[in-house]
């Protein structure tokens, strides 16, 4: 068999999150990663590859009136994508 079955005893405890957390900042902070990406030129989109800056336009946050499970598709969006273009 390919997978193993696995119980309680095998599973690993959740409390290494913060662990592994810790270990992921130190990363951070040794590599200097948050500055070199603050550093990094404006970003281009695929069809702007003439040397001209990416702009992202955000509209009003609920314009229909208070949030609900259907904004979270346009919240997601507007994270993701300049995410995408800063990496």
């Amino acid at each position: 068999m390919f997978m193993q079955k696995k119980n309680k005893e095998n599973i690993k405890s959740a409390n290494l999150f913060p662990a592994m957390e810790e270990e992921v900042l130190n990363f951070w902070d040794k590599s200097k990663t948050f500055e070199k990406s603050v550093k990094k030129e404006a970003p281009h989109g695929p069809s702007n590859s003439a040397g001209k800056d990416y702009f992202f336009y955000d509209g009003p946050p609920f314009a229909t009136g208070t949030p609900h499970y259907g904004h979270i598709v346009g919240n997601v969006m507007k994270d993701v994508v300049p995410r995408y273009w800063t990496m």
